[in-house]
């Protein structure tokens, strides 16, 4: 089919169904979109399949952001839905998210692959913290700031989540508590974040990544392979529920601990790779 040997195709299928069903079940577990978990599994897949080093983690963070398309349009709906959400906010952020978002895609296609490796195993290990050490009782302020520091902050989230292939929901939710935003609405609000990032930063990686496609694998179109997002995105959404069972009869602090030293865990994968 389309000139892409058999044996390769079912090799790439099957390796990123078993990964959607390892994404399916830490989603549901620790409750989180799942690009986290999803860029390194995906990492590790390209890597047994052979993709070049020189693309491999753009290819992963590309494809984790289109996978997140549908889950976030579906969870900001549902927030809506529950109740009045502070809007506001989601039109302050919208402008600079989707420039960091942008500044995240040049830069996938400008920046080596050590930049990649190196900001995602610093922001791994800085969320590992936050998971590990949580305080309700930290806080920046009790309302939000002024409209320059919310600027940045949008900014910021966008330029995150692009270059680590989430949603920016941990990063937005947890700006959002610290200036004492009652949690239901910062998750509801970063649900709708999500949905920003993962729509222009899908694109920006499928431009950024067009000069590559000859590295690419089968069924790729830029940074983003879609057979990974056709396959993990369906799987994944299939077995979060059971996650989620498992998540039910734990503690809440036991999850954050236990997503907390995956974190780290996912940091030390990275900083290993940049070692010579």
């Amino acid at each position: 089919m389309l000139g892409i040997p058999a044996g390769e195709l079912a090799l790439l299928a099957l390796a990123i169904v078993i990964g959607g069903v390892l994404t399916g079940l830490l989603a549901g577990l620790f409750g989180v979109g799942g690009g986290a978990i999803i860029v390194p599994i995906l990492y590790e897949i390209f890597r047994i399949l052979g993709v070049s080093e020189d693309i491999r983690v753009q290819l992963c963070v590309g494809t984790s952001l289109a996978i997140i398309i549908p889950t976030s349009i579906r969870s900001y709906l549902a927030h809506r839905k529950r109740g009045t959400l502070p809007t506001g906010i989601l039109k302050t952020w919208t402008v600079p998210i989707g420039a960091g978002v942008i500044v995240g895609g040049v830069l996938a296609a400008l920046a080596p692959a050590a930049v990649f490796k190196s900001f995602f195993a610093v922001m791994a290990f800085l969320l590992g913290v936050k998971f590990l050490f949580s305080q309700d009782r930290w806080r920046l302020g009790e309302s939000l700031p002024g409209g320059a520091l919310m600027q940045a902050y949008g900014l910021f989230i966008g330029f995150y989540s692009a270059m680590m292939g989430v949603g920016g929901g941990a990063v937005s939710t947890l700006i959002l508590s610290l200036y004492g935003q009652p949690i239901h609405a910062a998750v509801g609000i970063s649900a709708g974040v999500g949905v920003i990032i993962s729509l222009v930063g899908t694109v920006g990686f499928i431009v950024a990544g067009l000069p590559y496609q000859a590295l690419m694998p089968p069924l790729s179109i830029g940074y983003v392979s879609l057979l990974g997002v056709m396959l993990m995105a369906p799987v994944s959404a299939l077995v979060a529920p059971y996650g989620a069972r498992i998540a039910h009869a734990l503690s809440r602090r036991k999850l954050e601990f236990a997503f907390g030293i995956f974190l780290w865990i996912v940091a030390f994968r990275f900083i290993v790779s940049l070692l010579p």
